[in-house]
């Protein structure tokens, strides 16, 4: 029987963050995933994007993603001097454009929006957007530019934070995580299929398979479900970059984005699909993705595509994580980020990291207890 303070179930971005930030606080901590960020974190697009990506009824998360957002350039800057590896941390800024009239309406209420909430955003019109990205199809109406919304490759920072973590001195199980061990309504450590491993603390961050663990008491059973995304890669010369930042668009009523990163790739997504725990990778769904993209970008048409994948998302009743700890003793929860993983990953590692250390619950993260569905329900 191995032993360790915490046990960190789940080995993407969220996890691993978590794991580095307690490390560095001193806790004993065991990261178990059979294969480190191989789940959503692997299809991921890696947008920095809380004004974006922001929506109708979500302000509370907004103000999460924001004050996510404000702590990437320091957590990016100092992954990579610990990590000794380049992350794609790249700072542009985000232009959403559209195509049509009607998607022009869509885009200046979702401006009205935004400028209500006094987010930073800039309308352009089509000749400025042109100027600023003029691989843009002629046909784009106008725009609006968000200066403050910026891209990782989530990729790379999968492989930096495991190196973080190694440095900080937490331990890496390639095993998954079958059940949790408890008793007297306390975790006692973790199941895996080399046995049991003692710990007086679990972080459960294993995605939309969250629930999927066993022993959790249906009281506390995290209220997560699996949302596909296909997602897909194409290659261009990174002399020749079709684009300069990332393109957020609506083409003719379709939703579609196109992060560029510096060595070639270009990362064109993504479906939002309701069908469990699918992933499979659908003609029509590559047909959609890229007759959208070069409808903004015709120069998509001459890329090499390289990838298709599909991969499920966390998703909540309310699209918010759930953060902080359960009415399981030693249970804590960092899962359920649906679109915004890679984005909230530095917040969600500082939350835990004060929640597993100090038991305190830092005033960012009220309201996205995960208790929240529970008491709704027995209400």
């Amino acid at each position: 029987m191995i032993g360790s303070d915490v046990a960190v179930v789940g080995g993407g971005v969220i996890g691993l963050a978590c794991a580095w930030r307690l490390a560095q606080r001193g806790a004993s901590v065991t990261v178990f995933d059979a294969a480190p960020g191989s789940g959503a974190s692997h299809a991921a697009a890696g947008m920095l994007a809380p004004v974006t990506e922001v929506h109708h009824g979500e302000e509370p998360l907004l103000a999460l993603n924001l004050a996510s957002s404000r702590l990437w350039p320091e957590f990016a800057s100092e992954l990579v001097e610990v990590a000794g590896l380049d992350i794609g941390y790249r700072t542009e800024g985000t232009l959403a454009v559209a195509l049509d009239d009607d998607d022009l309406r869509s885009l200046e209420e979702l401006r009205g929006f935004q400028e209500s909430l006094r987010l930073p955003v800039s309308r352009l019109r089509a000749r400025e957007c042109r100027a600023r990205e003029p691989s843009l199809s002629p046909r784009v109406r106008g725009g609006v530019l968000a200066e403050g919304d910026h891209q990782v490759d989530s990729r790379l920072a999968v492989q930096a934070l495991l190196a973080a973590v190694e440095r900080a001195g937490a331990t890496l199980v390639r095993e998954p995580v079958t059940a949790l061990s408890v008793a007297d309504h306390a975790v006692t450590g973790v199941h895996t299929t080399s046995g049991l491993h003692a710990c007086r603390t679990v972080v459960l961050a294993a995605g939309s398979w969250s629930a999927g663990i066993g022993g959790i008491p249906p009281a506390v059973l995290p209220a997560v479900r699996p949302v596909k995304g296909q997602i897909l890669r194409l290659r261009f010369d990174p002399a020749a970059a079709p684009l300069r930042g990332t393109i957020r668009g609506l083409a003719a009523g379709r939703p579609i984005y196109l992060v560029p990163r510096a060595h070639g790739e270009l990362v064109v997504g993504a479906t939002v699909e309701e069908v469990g725990f699918d992933t499979t990778v659908t003609a029509g769904a590559v047909h959609d993705l890229l007759r959208a993209a070069i409808d903004l970008v015709p120069a998509v048409g001459e890329l090499e595509l390289v990838e298709a994948t599909a991969r499920v998302r966390p998703g909540t009743p309310d699209n918010a994580p759930l953060l902080g700890p359960t009415t399981l003793g030693g249970l804590v929860l960092a899962t359920g980020h649906h679109r915004n993983g890679v984005l909230l990953a530095p917040v969600t590692a500082e939350v835990i990291a004060s929640v597993v250390t100090t038991g305190t619950v830092p005033p960012v993260a009220i309201g996205f207890d995960p208790g929240r569905f529970q008491r709704c329900t027995s209400a």
